[in-house]
């Protein structure tokens, strides 16, 4: 069985709010379970009007509460935004809360702009060696091995939430080698390098006692439909807000539209095309084969499915087609 998750922001509508957004994500969460999915991550973004996952802690355990036997986690937490000591007390207590069922996923840029990210921080500037010794710190305060600290992070101590490292880029391939950590790369909006991150990863790594071999996920954008028109009809949405990205504004979740061309402009389009190259759009056929090329090429573990529709009935239909897609390959590549 090939694993398939799901990654959510809590994307705003438009003509509505946040409120509805978390609606709408634990009403997939509790489908989402009953179709096979095996993880619900949530990500961490700040100073977007229309993206509603600013605290993925609070929203895991909304999530999480709601939920029964999916796995629930952070896709990512931003650690050089957080002192380690409270991620891991918070984690902790999420893990606690729902015993074998708590990811925590971590991710090193911002999720944000700069002065954002200055007012989180609070003036601290990071520096390359940062992040690993936030990872560290934040390892170590998991461990039953610091009993005898005079610092210690309770109820996380001595609890076994697995730890996922998010990245973009050839250094984060380089630290979750170096760190023997399952590695999560963002090839839903930074495709660049991906097939190469993924490549010294997996050359690189050295088993663990936690970790055998190197676990590689993906995470890849899909709208799926059941036929090509309506499919590329839906996916009008998700353009609109990718359309946001490049123009550097924060978007709501618009209604899709018959004709992209009245919205953005030849040089846009590309710009879009190029940045979103990970995006399978179509019937379950379609979006099928791509996947499986997608598959065969990389040797990736799992696949992590977002999915940006505008209607909830047809966002919850394109992640149970999806998830139909996804079985019936591991079926054929057993």
């Amino acid at each position: 069985m090939i694993p398939f998750s799901i990654l959510d922001l809590a994307i705003i509508k438009k003509n509505a709010d946040a409120a509805d957004a978390y609606k709408r994500s634990l009403d997939l969460a509790q489908h989402a379970e009953q179709w096979g999915y095996s993880r619900f991550w949530l990500a961490e973004h700040h100073n977007m009007p229309n993206v509603g996952s600013s605290a993925p802690t609070i929203l895991m355990g909304h999530i999480a509460q709601g939920t029964k036997k999916i796995r629930v986690g952070s896709g990512g937490i931003m650690l050089p935004n957080h002192s380690p000591l409270m991620v891991a007390e918070q984690i902790g207590t999420l893990e606690t809360l729902y015993p074998g069922r708590i990811d925590l996923g971590l991710g090193r840029a911002p999720g944000t702009d700069q002065k954002t990210a200055a007012a989180l921080r609070r003036g601290r500037v990071e520096t390359v060696n940062d992040f690993p010794a936030d990872l560290k710190s934040l390892q170590t305060y998991f461990s039953s091995d610091n009993a005898n600290a005079s610092v210690r992070a309770f109820p996380a101590e001595g609890l076994g939430v697995p730890i996922y490292l998010l990245g973009s880029s050839m250094s984060s391939a380089v630290l979750a080698a170096q760190e023997r950590l399952p590695y999560v790369f963002a090839s839903h909006f930074a495709p660049t390098y991906f097939l190469q991150a993924v490549r010294h990863y997996k050359a690189n790594f050295k088993a663990s006692e936690k970790l055998k071999k190197p676990y590689v996920m993906a995470c890849v954008n899909v709208i799926a439909a059941d036929t090509e028109e309506e499919a590329h009809f839906l996916a009008t949405s998700f353009y609109q807000m990718a359309l946001g990205i490049i123009r550097g504004k924060s978007y709501p979740l618009m209604p899709p539209v018959e004709d992209m061309s009245q919205i953005w402009t030849e040089q846009e389009a590309a710009a879009i095309q190029n940045m979103m190259a990970v995006t399978y759009v179509g019937t379950k056929t379609t979006v099928k084969a791509g996947l499986e090329h997608l598959i065969q090429i990389t040797g990736i573990d799992e696949v992590m499915i977002t999915t940006n529709i505008y209607d909830h009935d047809a966002r919850l239909k394109s992640f149970e087609l999806t998830a139909d897609v996804m079985k019936s390959l591991s079926k054929e590549m057993v």
